[in-house]
């Protein structure tokens, strides 16, 4: 997360109350609050992961609040994020059971999710996101308004919540039953590619409106233009018999091989 504002070292109490308001110390804090279950309000968590589906801009509302009571936008409660993981981990032991995986097997599974899916390609994402809203969307680059970092990884993880649950949890009772997603037949891939679409979709918009509640931020409509691009590949994938779950599939026994 980086400083809204560059503080002085003059000694006085404005500057001291700027010195805790920095990168470091906001990370401290969020870092060491993972350590202590008890301070972190995983109520309101579960809120936010309700409205999330059901009205993501009351979400976002909340972040407000956050910059006028506590001068960040970024959350300071990793109980979001301690949720997330277990959402994480629950929805691929699922998957190592739908598909028939060992013990090792949905062991090596969930790293690679937790690790590499989840945290490494969040932090990759988020630094771009972030290198992007801070180079080209900001409407007075001279004054000291920036996006903080951490505030990009929030936007990163309340978009991934919804992606995950579709894809991660609710996919699995398609795979092998009901209309079987897992499979060369039409309706199977048409479900399949829907849920993804849905998915994919949720992701854009709700990373859309992150952005949009950031009122020194201008054309951020930008970030819907990728709509297009999956629409298009949705309506290809249809017409060519491309099936993106039985891909998924795939791909994560080749993984654990």
């Amino acid at each position: 997360m980086l400083p809204t504002t560059s503080p002085q070292s003059n000694g006085d109490p404005s500057s001291r109350d700027a010195a805790r308001h920095t990168a470091g110390a906001k990370r401290y804090k969020y870092l060491r609050r993972l350590l202590h279950f008890r301070q972190m309000d995983f109520e309101f968590a579960l809120w936010q992961m309700l409205y999330l589906f059901t009205s993501p801009q009351r979400v976002y509302r909340n972040f407000h609040y956050r910059k006028q009571t506590k001068d960040q936008w970024a959350r300071d409660d990793p109980a979001f994020l301690v949720l997330l993981s277990i959402w994480l981990c629950v929805s691929t032991i699922g998957f190592g059971l739908v598909l028939e995986m060992g013990v090792v097997e949905t062991l090596k599974l969930l790293l690679w999710v937790v690790f590499v899916d989840c945290i490494g390609v969040g932090l990759l994402i988020s630094t771009l996101m972030w290198f992007i809203s801070n180079k080209y969307l900001l409407k007075h680059p001279s004054r000291s308004f920036d996006v903080e970092w951490g505030y990009s990884f929030d936007v990163h993880l309340n978009a991934f919540y919804p992606l995950l649950v579709i894809l991660h949890f609710l996919q699995l009772f398609f795979i092998n039953h009901l209309v079987v997603i897992n499979s060369d037949w039409f309706l199977g891939y048409f479900v399949g590619n829907t849920l993804w679409l849905i998915a994919i979709g949720y992701y854009l918009y709700i990373t859309f409106l992150g952005y949009n509640a950031l009122p020194f931020l201008s054309n951020t409509v930008v970030l819907l233009y990728p709509f297009a691009l999956l629409g298009l590949l949705y309506l290809l994938s249809i017409s060519l018999g491309w099936n993106f779950t039985q891909g998924l599939c795939w791909f994560y026994k080749y993984r654990v091989q």
